[in-house]
């Protein structure tokens, strides 16, 4: 049994029953004027074999999954059990345009959605948004969302969550566990905006060659307008300001259609390529060699698990790497609400995404034998059935769209450590295919078929030493360091990868990883560093800070002085 722990925003919110969640506008990429949040207390029930389970519970906190202290539950029910949200809503007096949205940005696995007892639509797909047109329903109504989850079976993705959780997987979550929102649009309304931008324009894509109007782009100099033809324009501000960590400049600007809606958005001017630099391929950030020094981030809460308990901590977590010297998160095997990469956007913070897992996992030949130096195997084999390879395609062809015009993304991982992996060739050049402007890391730590832009490499309890290849080389994890705080831990079965017990011998292990290691690499090939890991997460206690991100466990100024020697010459 583990132990609760709060977080500060965590336990002011489960002290305050009448406190509303997650009130931030939840699409910053395509923010309108109103909208209407459904986070909060819904009614809760449990259909478990066919009837309602007597669970204790008649409510439920949205947008936190029942297995979490903030939900006000706080339990996992069985696999293949339908969960089912029920409230009321009347829509505020002026309210309604023409057309009414619902919204729900994540529901683990399959959501129906029910309005006055009749079927109004469903989705598959525990990490992609939803949108369903429900203005036929009138202005009150009672709205019903039953979801299912059931991770017997490996066909959608899910991540480090495991029924029997321990070690380096996690407590399950189920349900909802995003926010749930209405917005009333006009008849022809923007459903989508692409954004893809280079070092000197942004090129915006409504995806639809009907609309017509303007933009109003905040540049430097001042407000700018640009006209919007055939549902696409061209931005090209003057002395174009990039986005950098040292220098996250966002243009907002607001797109407005001559059929009358109005969107606000932001984008920024950033490149990412690889270049031949004394002889060897680099990454380069805005036509500059860049050293990627990261930190692997699960994305894991003590009292929300999958759910902060406000967007700001998002904010803080950033805010502490970067405080720490470090300018990269790896976003690991999870795709957060889109108010995370909004934050990274606005702080300055690169971030790696994974695409999250599915097919099945095995112990000996994914963990075990590749730790030990037998990390080749076939790229096709049991770890995937073709259905789950089938899913596994569609759910990255949606995670990209999902994701495609927020800066701060520059490299997508699309497999971690041969966990249903199957091949990994292909499937690097379909994802080109879909966003030819970003880094591709195929394989990240092993079973290498030699795919996608980067040589990816872990390295766990031995040294460092890493093979020339022809592309750029990434140590795509390391480190691991176990130091369990008192006092801030769930348990006292940690897990990592070799302990410290005090925050002056993980200092010393940090240092000697990255001066004796990692910096020398640099001359060798090496491009980038993600350091094991941002959080504490459950057993494992090898985060820079706990699980409750009340303690730091390092010194800034000695971490930002170790990092110092991380710099690529551009000659």
């Amino acid at each position: 049994m583990m132990q609760t722990l709060f977080t500060d925003k965590g336990k002011e919110l489960y002290d305050d029953t009448d406190r509303i969640p997650w009130q931030e506008h939840p699409r910053p990429l395509l923010r309108r004027d109103d909208f209407l949040n459904l986070c909060g207390w819904w009614d809760f029930s449990v259909l478990e074999n066919g009837s309602v389970t007597d669970t204790g519970y008649d409510r439920i906190r949205v947008p936190f999954p029942p297995e979490s202290a903030l939900s006000g539950i706080g339990r996992h029910f069985s696999e293949g059990a339908s969960l089912i949200y029920e409230k009321k809503i009347t829509l505020p007096k002026g309210f309604r345009k023409d057309v009414v949205l619902l919204h729900i940005d994540g529901a683990d696995q399959h959501v129906t959605v029910y309005i006055n007892g009749n079927e109004a639509g469903s989705h598959d797909g525990g990490y992609s948004h939803f949108t369903l047109d429900i203005s036929e329903y009138g202005d009150s109504f009672t709205l019903r969302l039953v979801t299912s989850d059931d991770l017997r079976d490996t066909t959608e993705p899910y991540g480090k969550q495991r029924l029997k959780r321990g070690g380096m997987w996690y407590t399950p979550f189920s349900g909802i566990w995003q926010p749930v929102w209405i917005e009333s649009v006009p008849e022809k309304y923007v459903k989508t905006l692409r954004v893809e931008t280079d070092m000197e324009k942004a090129s915006i894509d409504t995806k639809d060659p009907s609309f017509c109007g303007t933009i109003e782009v905040i540049t430097p100099d001042g407000p700018k307008e640009y006209p919007l033809s055939s549902g696409k324009a061209v931005i090209c501000p003057d002395g174009p300001r990039l986005w950098s960590p040292d220098d996250p400049y966002l243009y907002h600007f607001t797109l407005r259609t001559d059929s009358g809606d109005t969107v606000h958005s932001y984008f920024a001017l950033r490149e990412i390529s690889i270049r031949v630099v004394s002889g060897m391929r680099r990454l380069v950030l805005n036509g500059r060699p860049y050293f990627f020094n990261g930190l692997l981030d699960q994305g894991y809460y003590s009292d929300g698990l999958c759910t902060p308990a406000s967007p700001s901590m998002y904010e803080r977590d950033i805010q502490t790497a970067r405080s720490l010297g470090f300018n990269t998160l790896r976003k690991h095997l999870k795709v957060e609400p889109d108010l995370f990469y909004s934050a990274c956007d606005r702080l300055g913070m690169i971030v790696f995404q994974d695409m999250v897992n599915n097919g099945r996992y095995s112990f000996l030949s994914d963990t075990l034998l590749p730790n030990i130096g037998f990390r080749e195997k076939k790229d096709f084999g049991p770890a995937s059935t073709l259905e789950e390879m089938s899913v596994f395609l569609q759910r990255m062809e949606q995670t990209v769209e999902q994701l495609f015009s927020f800066p701060c993304i520059l490299y997508w991982t699309i497999f971690n450590e041969g966990w249903g992996q199957f091949d990994s060739v292909s499937t690097g050049d379909r994802l080109r295919r879909l966003d030819p402007t970003r880094i591709i890391d195929a394989a990240s730590g092993w079973f290498d078929k030699g795919g996608g832009d980067i040589c990816s490499v872990h390295v766990y309890n031995h040294e460092c030493h890493f093979i020339p290849d022809v592309r750029p080389i990434v140590l795509s994890e390391c480190g691991g360091y176990i130091y369990s705080v008192k006092d801030h831990v769930c348990n006292t079965k940690p897990y990592g990868y070799g302990s410290t017990g005090s925050s002056e011998h993980l200092l010393q292990r940090i240092k000697k990883l990255y001066l004796e290691e990692v910096q020398p690499s640099i001359s060798k090939g090496l491009c980038g560093a993600i350091y094991t890991q941002l959080s504490d997460v459950e057993d494992e206690t090898n985060g820079i800070v706990t699980y409750d991100r009340k303690v730091v466990k390092l010194p800034a100024d000695e971490m930002r002085g170790i990092f110092a020697g991380l710099v690529i010459s551009d000659r």
